[in-house]
């Protein structure tokens, strides 16, 4: 079923997400004056002595979501599809990241990526598959990365953080990082042997095609649309489609950068010394206890699970302005600068054009 992915959900999306990520501020601004009293100063007195240096950091990595995420989009879509356009791949990047802070579940991330791409001249049954080959990628930078980290030594130290139940730190990272190389494995098979996924597509378009003449229409266009994206995928499942995968998957480190250092140049801002390789891990956990969150970008449970987390090395006092300039880092700056050009795109003609995405 295609998500009507309209220009009034995104606003209501844009709504939701201020309205809970000023929530989860709130409630710990509101916990730290409970805790210094009336003492204003301690909460603001930090913004007063920011290191702009590495805050001009913070804008470049912020900046990722749209470079970092369209040169991977575009790596990907070209080998298919040749002649696309870098610029309309760095559009159609950072509007999907956009779309994925606005929604639960990151569920508009792809629709978004997908119109964009459409309006850029990319088929939809391309541009899915290009799309799912980035997710492919995302999944398994994360599940280099973390092993990696791990056959170096890095964040030993978390194993001496509990949480409850003797559970700590270290141990919630590698189950997580467990559940990702699973996924990983799972999507590298539909790359590999795309011909199940198509059967199995087929299968059930058919029995919905049974039900009326109309739904037998729709479901001929969308297996036409599963043949050109099952084209797309056997060519990807060719040498050269999985060193272009690859290549995708060394992408996925800027195109990340935002997420993974984001805490890291925090700290550096507010001048808190920090090793670089045990935050980097905390990062990485924090991406992926909120990869799936149920809230639009993970609002709310990012403010509090980072405040959480992080404490091991943030002072209490500091706590309220690493939260608020590591979610401008994370994805604030890229809520606004997306917001900016919806709102421009509306003013030009978009407004009334409600039209769900869907196969062509």
């Amino acid at each position: 079923m295609a998500l009507a992915l309209t220009p009034r959900l995104l606003r209501r999306g844009l709504e939701l997400f201020a309205a809970i990520s000023l929530g989860g501020v709130a409630l710990l601004v509101a916990y730290y004056l409970i805790r210094f009293g009336d003492r204003v100063d301690v909460l603001l007195s930090p913004f007063l002595r920011l290191n702009w240096g590495w805050m001009g950091v913070g804008l470049v990595l912020a900046s990722m979501d749209w470079f970092g995420g369209g040169l991977r989009l575009w790596v990907c879509t070209r080998y298919v599809y040749p002649g696309v356009r870098l610029r309309d791949m760095v559009l159609a990047g950072g509007f999907g990241a956009w779309a994925a802070y606005l929604t639960p579940f990151q569920s508009g991330s792809a629709p978004m990526s997908m119109w964009v791409m459409k309006r850029a001249g990319v088929p939809v049954p391309v541009a899915l598959s290009s799309i799912f080959v980035t997710f492919i990628a995302t999944v398994g930078f994360f599940a280099i990365a973390g092993p990696l980290a791990v056959v170096l030594g890095a964040g030993q130290s978390l194993s001496q953080h509990g949480l409850v139940l003797g559970i700590t730190l270290y141990d919630l990272f590698k189950t997580s990082l467990t559940i990702f190389g699973f996924l990983g494995l799972l999507m590298l098979t539909a790359v590999i042997f795309p011909g199940v996924m198509k059967r199995l597509i087929q299968r059930l378009a058919g029995r919905f095609a049974r039900r009326s003449p109309k739904a037998a229409e729709r479901m001929a266009k969308l297996s036409t649309g599963v043949d050109r994206a099952h084209d797309c995928m056997v060519a990807f499942g060719s040498p050269k489609g999985l060193l272009t995968l690859l290549l995708a998957i060394v992408i996925s480190a800027p195109s990340h950068a935002n997420k993974l250092l984001a805490g890291y140049v925090t700290m550096r801002v507010l001048g808190i010394p920090a090793d670089f390789t045990d935050i980097l891990l905390l990062q990485i956990l924090i991406s992926f206890l909120l990869y799936f969150a149920p809230t639009p970008g993970g609002s709310g449970l990012a403010e509090l699970t980072s405040a959480a987390v992080m404490s091991i090395y943030v002072p209490r006092e500091l706590t309220p302005s690493y939260t608020l300039i590591w979610r401008f880092i994370n994805s604030y700056a890229t809520v606004i600068v997306g917001s900016l050009i919806f709102w421009y795109w509306l003013r030009r003609g978009l407004i009334g054009r409600e039209e769900p995405v869907g196969v062509t």
